[in-house]
């Protein structure tokens, strides 16, 4: 957790390849690139002032409208809390020298790294069903970083061998005007106004802090909160208002109605898009419900809700108020989305990558 940074409140119950050339695009941004590497040779080149339309040679570039697209942010993806340390001491001038000077030095993962890499195993089992498959993972690279120093960006992800190829570098603007434009699904960043931004424009964001991950391993595996995560915080205003009896009260009384939309339900109906191409014993994906809502009590109306929206999730633990930790040590999310501060504390205990989804942008 970052310091300084205070638990919110919280309910106790929840306790083919472009062959060698820059691919035009007339879809990027006036400050975004888009890099192949084919054959051990990088071609980049802006996108700035490209009219051509794309050509047959790019038909296979990954079609955002198909694709479950997810920005992340440099300080997301990599760690960066030294160069972003220098940056607020010293300023952009001596931050950018420090970029261009340590271009060619990998830098090290971040907390998002392993689940970029899993989602990346999850597109090679597609496509190996078929080739020809259009609704994959597409990462977007999305950063404050000047152009200048986005070398290193580059250069690290070609270090680790990651298969991403679009990098937005927009300077000091707010880079979240062009989430839609990408047709981002889901967007990682270690700045809450980048994070509340994002949910503002209507796309499900979570708030990254830098922490130490294990290697990846498969298959993918992500887990959400459910009230104020997928669903949406309803309950959790009632339990303030009303205290747990009345919570309790609300959700039988609410138990043949779907509960409302959560910010993180977007992306969760689209990753389970994805996994509905794989039978559930040979997915690369598995999702997790692990919420603090009773089973008995309060478990009922969840259940029917995700029936509802059509959203398989593979395991669910209602854990009546206790704490997350020990399962999500057990279950070792490449993610964990909850809005509780406390619940990411928890997870980062036990080394598990998490992702804050506030709920008092």
């Amino acid at each position: 957790m970052q310091p300084g940074m205070q638990p919110a409140h919280s309910a106790d119950y929840k306790s083919h390849h472009a062959r060698g050339r820059a691919v035009p695009s007339t879809q990027l941004p006036a400050s975004c690139w888009l890099q192949r590497d084919i054959s051990n040779s990088t071609w980049v080149k802006w996108g700035r002032g490209v009219d051509a339309a794309l050509d047959e040679e790019t038909a296979l570039v990954k079609d955002p409208s198909e694709a479950l697209v997810i920005a992340v942010t440099t300080r997301a993806i990599f760690n960066l809390e030294e160069e972003h340390q220098l940056y607020l001491e010293k300023g952009k001038e001596e931050y950018v020298r420090h970029q261009q000077a340590n271009q060619d030095k990998p830098l090290p993962p971040g907390t998002a790294f392993a689940f970029i890499q899993a989602a990346q195993y999850v597109n090679k089992k597609i496509l190996e069903s078929n080739p020809m498959e259009k609704g994959l993972f597409d990462i977007l690279v999305l950063s404050n970083n000047s152009p200048e120093s986005g070398m290193r960006i580059i250069n690290s992800v070609k270090h680790y061998g990651l298969e991403i190829s679009k990098f937005c570098f927009v300077s000091d603007e707010d880079s979240t005007q062009y989430l839609k434009s990408h047709g981002v699904k889901l967007f990682l960043s270690a700045d809450r106004t980048d994070v509340c931004n994002a949910l503002r424009r209507g796309v499900s964001a979570a708030l990254i802090f830098q922490q130490e991950v294990q290697a990846t391993s498969t298959p993918l595996r992500v887990a959400f909160d459910g009230d104020a995560v997928l669903f949406s915080d309803e309950t959790d205003q009632i339990f303030r208002e009303q205290g747990l009896e009345g919570a309790m009260q609300y959700e039988r009384a609410m138990e043949a109605v779907p509960i409302g939309e959560g910010p993180m339900k977007a992306f969760a109906m689209h990753l389970g898009k994805i996994r509905k191409k794989f039978s559930q014993e040979e997915s690369p994906i598995r999702t997790y419900l692990v919420t603090a809502r009773s089973g008995r009590d309060m478990g009922i109306r969840a259940i029917k809700t995700l029936r509802e929206w059509g959203l398989a999730i593979d395991e669910a633990f209602f854990m009546d108020g206790a704490p997350k930790g020990p399962i999500l040590a057990q279950i070792q999310p490449h993610i964990f989305f909850d809005d509780g501060l406390h619940n990411i504390q928890g997870a980062q205990d036990v080394g598990v990558p998490s992702a804050w989804v506030p709920s008092c942008c």
